[in-house]
């Protein structure tokens, strides 16, 4: 099986801390197969990522919307943050992309609202109901509520800010993902989630704050 993290933060992200070199170290130690690189707002390590390991890096965006954010997921190019949520999954689907919702309903990291997900739900492709930071505001079982009232395919992913987060939650697939295929592989996808060291749980605020005194992470 194909373990697959759809959802990290390199240090590329303003609170994120995964370097380039862990994130090979990882795929070649087998901690995991395959894994998206989603900045906030930004592709720039992604594309870099995906020149140097190919098809286990995917290229990723958590998009700013309006109205809470949005993942987009096999991007050729930046999509400009700052939009209607509609707007910005249309601006996704227009490059071939993934719409991808991330923590949907919460409201301590900017989840869509369930009348704002709703309002775009025949263009999201995946709905995220198991994060691996979602511990003080945990939203996952209305997430797959809405997502299987839907029939949409849903995901497992870390939301890893911090090397240490990764590997402790991710989906299992029979193959390598791909735009064309990553659909159909959810829908037969386990979805493992592990309870990660607590530290990482705090992984952005420190990054964040490293970045500001002008420490690396």
């Amino acid at each position: 099986m194909i373990k697959v993290d759809l959802h990290t933060h390199s240090i590329a992200s303003r609170d994120g801390g995964i370097k380039p070199a862990q994130y090979k170290a990882v795929l070649e130690s087998g901690q995991l197969d395959c894994i998206a690189v989603t900045d906030h707002n930004r592709i720039d390590m992604a594309l870099e990522l995906h020149k140097s390991l190919g098809s286990k890096i995917i290229v990723g965006e958590e998009i700013n919307t309006t109205d809470g954010e949005l993942i987009g997921l096999f991007l050729s190019h930046k999509v400009e943050p700052g939009q209607h949520p509609r707007q910005t999954a249309e601006a996704i689907k227009a490059q071939g992309g993934l719409v991808y919702a991330p923590h949907p309903f919460e409201t301590v990291r900017s989840g869509l609202s369930l009348k704002k997900l709703t309002g775009i739900g025949d263009l999201v492709d995946i709905v995220e109901t198991l994060n691996g930071r979602a511990v003080f505001q945990n939203r996952g079982t209305q997430a797959a509520g809405w997502a299987k009232s839907r029939f949409k395919p849903m995901a497992a992913s870390s939301d890893a800010h911090g090397y240490k987060g990764l590997g402790t939650t991710y989906t299992k697939l029979s193959e390598i993902p791909t735009a064309n295929n990553l659909l159909s592989l959810l829908y037969k996808a386990q979805l493992v989630s592990k309870r990660p060291p607590l530290h990482t749980l705090l992984h952005p605020k420190f990054n964040r704050i490293r970045k500001r005194v002008g420490k690396k992470p």
